[in-house]
């Protein structure tokens, strides 16, 4: 059609000797609502940093659509036992209709929340994976999680700030979730606080491993061999636990550089792991 050739003309190009580049233009954002095959700030931080956490529930809070294109699309391997005390192979939506985009869904995000809490009654936390809608209307799920939080006793409850039109690619993604590990998790427990182990000189964590396929098992298996404590894997075959346990690590062996440097650089500042 005319109207799409028109806009398919800025991304298509001959290449020309001698030219630096075929002058496409691309990086631009994702329109909301319109599935793009890079993914988007919601694919990198629901289906690569969160998702594979087998122990939370992991909800993508808006239409049923979005949920459903994350849905088991990547091979996170992990132990446990499903619909049990790990979740990481099903699919939590607050299915979002019209009436939601104009009224709010709030009331719904709450109601979602404590059906996951009587169904699924050994999660150890839950994150609100945010689809366009939720910041385009404004919905406060900050709100609705302290207040939850309190309700659940003090259930770890995480909204992350995803929204698909945040970036052009997933990687702005894998920022927010990063920094939604900082400011969720990291902050309600000082290095004195939490873990409860004893650590040891030898304790690291593999940070930036989705284990897909199972190869954060094959990395464990050789430093261990090398007589090193693996106390956390980011985030495949990964737990909450792990993810608070992370502070005391003695060094963070980081796999995926473009996903996990912002909080692997919070951890070297505030933390001094290397």
């Amino acid at each position: 059609p005319e109207k799409t050739a028109k806009r398919r003309a800025k991304h298509l190009n001959v290449h020309q000797a001698g030219k630096s580049d075929c002058g496409v233009k691309s990086n631009i954002k994702s329109i909301p609502g319109v599935m793009t095959i890079r993914g988007c700030a919601y694919a990198g931080s629901k289906g690569v940093v969160w998702g594979p956490i087998k122990d939370m529930v992991h909800i993508s809070h808006g239409p049923v659509g979005c949920g459903q294109y994350s849905w088991g699309s990547r091979r996170n391997y992990y132990v446990g036992t499903t619909g049990i005390d790990s979740f990481v192979t099903l699919q939590f939506t607050s299915d979002f209709q019209e009436k939601d985009i104009v009224f709010g869904g709030d009331k719904k995000l709450v109601k979602v929340l404590d059906e996951i809490q009587e169904l699924f009654p050994l999660n150890n936390g839950i994150t609100i994976q945010s689809e366009c809608p939720i910041g385009l209307i404004g919905d406060d799920i900050e709100a609705v999680s302290r207040a939850k939080s309190k309700e659940y006793g003090g259930k770890t409850i995480v909204p992350v700030r995803c929204e698909g039109f945040r970036g052009v690619s997933q990687s702005l993604g894998h920022h927010i979730a990063n920094d939604a590990v900082r400011d969720w998790i990291f902050d309600k427990f000082e290095p004195g606080g939490k873990p409860k182990f004893e650590s040891t000189p030898y304790d690291v964590a593999i940070i930036g491993d989705y284990n897909i396929g199972g190869d954060a098992w094959s990395s464990r298996i050789l430093l261990e061999e090398m007589g090193l404590r693996v106390i956390a894997q980011w985030s495949g075959d990964g737990s909450l636990a792990e993810l608070e346990a992370t502070p005391k690590a003695k060094l963070n062996i980081l796999h995926c550089y473009r996903s996990m440097n912002y909080i692997s650089r919070h951890m070297e500042e505030k933390f001094g792991i290397p």
